[in-house]
């Protein structure tokens, strides 16, 4: 994992939860983990980590994700026995 990586994941565990982490930042996360990601329907991405699934839909117009998503990325990446 590489700093900009660690820095997204350092910004997903904060509290308040941030609105200003890019989704494509998340998902480079995600594969920099070991995580495998499949395209779903519309703006759906499956993730797979350590036998934990999620579904999560990425931000469309903007780039950036919101504190709902960020919780629920959070709390994957917990399940899946990731953290700070």
């Amino acid at each position: 994992m590489n700093r900009k990586q660690r820095l997204t994941l350092q910004k997903i565990f904060e509290k308040p939860e941030r609105s200003d982490i890019l989704w494509q930042d998340i998902e480079a996360l995600f594969s920099a983990l070991g995580a495998d990601l499949t395209e779903g329907r519309g703006s759906r991405v499956r993730v797979v980590l350590n036998d934990v699934r999620a579904v999560f839909h990425r931000p469309h117009p903007e780039r950036v994700t919101n504190k709902a998503s960020v919780r629920s990325v959070r709390r994957f990446l917990i399940e899946s026995g990731v953290g700070l």
